[in-house]
């Protein structure tokens, strides 16, 4: 079966969607027949380029920006077509020219103008405004985020074609049932995202009287690293002795390093920037909570996922994706509430056992549910119902 995957960021580019993109690619590029034939010649297509990037490294074909020929040309010698989101022209290539395709949805851009749920005027949690046909308050939230009506108008016009389209796949899968219940797409399938065991041990600190505390993920607002600094603030303030590290980078950087410095945090706060391989897990090796304190409904929240496989204490905002991921193998604080989020943390500087008794139930449950073969296993077979 001829696979065409298309993934607007890709490798080099760092997200969630493009690891799972690479891990998805390559392990459905692994399965034989039971002849021991190649079950799936798979092409990835995105519109990152490859800049110093090797694609010769990948098991599998990588095109980078095609045109619209091109892409037609792709997209007719495929027999299935896996979207990584809702983008408009593969999905409506594959439309015409009468291909199955399916839609994998890691945000809301098929149902939510700006593809988080957030009304950004006050940056409340939608609704749901365009689903119930309130494309008034759509308009206004596209509004304060471009300055030229036009734009807002033109965005929200693409939503009918592309609500359609995603409407008109032959599966849609949502990465958590979350995601299924908030969008309500038809032909919908939920697939857990998957990762690798790369640790038979667990990879946990040992408590100590210093509580350290990090955030991993992109620096951008609805993350919502400043309700983390609060709450740091907080229990600093209350003469606890903790350190907090922000692993990743983003837009949000120089806001958040201007905070740290105008509420004196420097002491014990610190923004590593990204960091792969060695570095990275240097930074966590001795930290023993991961905080993710996102302000809106995270689809699934990977970095929640690989930590609590690390066998980590993981403390999410009760919110969306991040709260079935979590399930009850984690602490949860009400979103955007820095108070609620100092009350888990203080919970664990006055009982540290908290540390291994949920890092051995994440663990567990990651284990469970979000392994990488369990992942392939289910999308093959989807690709292979929707041929």
């Amino acid at each position: 079966m001829n696979l065409l995957i298309y993934s607007h960021y890709f490798a080099p580019s760092v997200g969630g969607v493009e690891s799972i993109v690479q891990s998805l690619a390559g392990g459905i590029g692994e399965l034989r027949t039971l002849n021991g034939d190649r079950e799936f010649n798979v092409t990835v297509v995105t519109e990152t380029p490859a800049e110093s990037y090797d694609d010769a490294k990948f098991p599998f074909r990588v095109v980078r920006r095609p045109g619209v020929i091109r892409l037609w040309q792709l997209v007719r010698a495929s027999d299935v077509i896996h979207l990584a989101g809702p983008a408009f022209l593969p999905m409506f290539l594959a439309w015409l020219a009468r291909k199955r395709f399916v839609v994998e949805h890691h945000g809301y851009q098929a149902t939510c103008p700006n593809g988080l749920f957030v009304h950004q005027p006050d940056r409340s949690i939608c609704p749901g405004h365009f689903q119930a046909g309130r494309y008034g308050e759509c308009f206004q939230c596209l509004g304060s985020e471009f300055s030229s009506g036009w734009t807002a108008a033109k965005l929200l016009a693409f939503m009918f074609p592309r609500d359609w389209l995603a409407r008109a796949a032959t599966t849609n899968i949502a990465v958590t049932s979350h995601v299924d219940d908030r969008q309500k797409l038809p032909h919908t399938k939920v697939v857990y995202h998957g990762i690798e065991d790369q640790l038979p041990n667990p990879d946990r600190a040992m408590p100590s009287q210093k509580l350290r505390i990090a955030y991993v993920g992109r620096l951008v607002p609805e993350k919502g690293v400043p309700v983390l600094l609060e709450a740091g603030k907080i229990l600093k303030a209350e003469g606890h002795d903790l350190e907090i590290r922000i692993i990743g980078d983003g837009s949000e950087r120089p806001k958040l390093e201007e905070f740290i410095q105008r509420e004196k945090l420097e002491p014990f706060t610190s923004i590593t920037g990204f960091l792969t391989g060695d570095a990275f897990a240097g930074a966590l090796r001795d930290v023993s909570v991961v905080v993710m304190p996102s302000t809106w409904e995270e689809t699934a929240g990977l970095a929640a996922i690989e930590q609590m496989m690390r066998g980590r204490l993981v403390i999410a905002a009760d919110i969306g994706g991040l709260t079935e991921v979590l399930g009850d193998a984690g602490l949860k604080f009400v979103p955007g509430n820095p108070v609620s989020l100092a009350n888990c943390l203080r919970s664990v500087i006055q009982n540290p056992a908290l540390v291994g008794s949920y890092g051995e139930k994440a663990r567990s449950r990651a284990l469970r549910l979000f392994q990488r073969s369990t992942m392939i296993t289910e999308h093959s077979q989807i690709y292979r119902d929707a041929r």
